[in-house]
């Protein structure tokens, strides 16, 4: 009697058992260790093989290293597990880790001199707007502004670069939310599972190939809404995001990337609003967005809420700043 193939019959929660029990060898003790950790916010490896780790509140820290051949085994196996592969023809890798959800981004050659990864963690704890005070990272007037945003059900807009914690300070305003106003039902809508929501009445969507974030916005407004909340918006959906909360939405946070603070910011919103439309949308950014709070890395790589403005439209079509509330400690 020939052997029979053991896969195919094989439960999926003993095939997934062998995959996580794979990973975990592949991956080590040491980032393991750090995937526990609810402080911390990224793991790299670099080419060189070196580990660094990004905790909030604290410099990036060197934290042990990894073999190029270690890294490409980890990678493969990730492939595999979403039926892909990583290979010189398709040297990238963009996904989510099979252990826990967070994001997964790997390179090899030949667009890398060696294996490179980057893993964004999930949140597991909600920082509070009153965590970031006591530790230093925004002003108690910079948090009363924020919560009084909230509590008038206001659009926030939280601006900073790559690794400032946007997702993480737009969790703590979520959290705010969901203490201001228990009653209120909120879509989150996001392409990485990132934000965390303790709210009861709360629907999350996810942006999939061949559904974008602008189409999911749409499908939003029949979900009977009362705050809508988007993770970084990266193209044209910005438009539709702003439309959204100047339609009877009000009261939700979104998180777009620059580099030079708040009014920057809005800079960037204009020009991914300019990938669907060439009409003047200045009217509309001042209508829809409320307030702007920008965040930074401090030249000793700590995070802090630089600014604080609010918004308004003006009689000739744009909008300016009214109040400004900074952090320059």
């Amino acid at each position: 009697m020939r052997p029979q193939p053991s896969s195919p019959s094989a439960p999926l929660d003993e095939r997934r058992r062998r995959v996580v029990e794979k990973l975990e060898r592949e991956l080590g003790q040491t980032v393991l260790g750090l995937l526990r950790d609810p402080t911390v916010t990224d793991i790299m490896l670099n080419p060189d093989g070196r580990l660094w780790v990004d905790r909030l509140g604290k410099p990036m820290e060197l934290v042990g290293t990894m073999t190029a051949s270690n890294a490409e085994a980890l990678m493969g196996t990730v492939a595999s597990t979403l039926g892909s592969e990583l290979t010189r023809e398709s040297p990238i890798l963009e996904c989510e880790l099979p252990i826990d959800g967070s994001r997964f981004e790997a390179l090899i050659p030949p667009v890398a001199p060696a294996p490179v990864f980057a893993i964004r963690l999930k949140a597991v704890a909600i920082f509070t707007l009153a965590d970031y005070v006591g530790a230093g990272v925004m002003t108690e007037r910079q948090c009363a502004l924020i919560k009084g945003a909230v509590a008038r059900r206001q659009n926030i807009l939280v601006v900073g670069g790559t690794g400032t914690g946007k997702t993480t300070l737009s969790n703590a305003i979520i959290h705010e939310i969901s203490e201001a106003a228990p009653d209120h039902r909120l879509v989150i809508i996001e392409d990485t599972a990132e934000i965390q929501c303790s709210a009861q009445n709360a629907v999350m969507l996810r942006a999939v190939d061949g559904t974008d974030m602008t189409r999911l916005l749409k499908a939003t407004l029949r979900l009977r809404p009362d705050r809508i909340c988007v993770g970084e918006v990266r193209d044209g959906a910005a438009l539709a995001l702003l439309k959204s909360w100047n339609t009877g939405h009000p009261g939700g946070v979104s998180t777009i990337h620059a580099n030079s603070g708040g009014r920057a910011g809005l800079v960037r919103l204009e020009q991914l609003i300019g990938e669907v439309s060439v009409l003047p949308m200045g009217r509309l950014i001042g209508e829809a967005v409320n307030w702007v709070v920008g965040i930074e890395k401090t030249p000793q790589g700590l995070r802090r809420v630089r600014e604080v403005l609010s918004i308004a439209p003006t009689e000739a079509g744009g909008y300016q700043f009214l109040n400004e509330e900074r952090n320059d400690e």
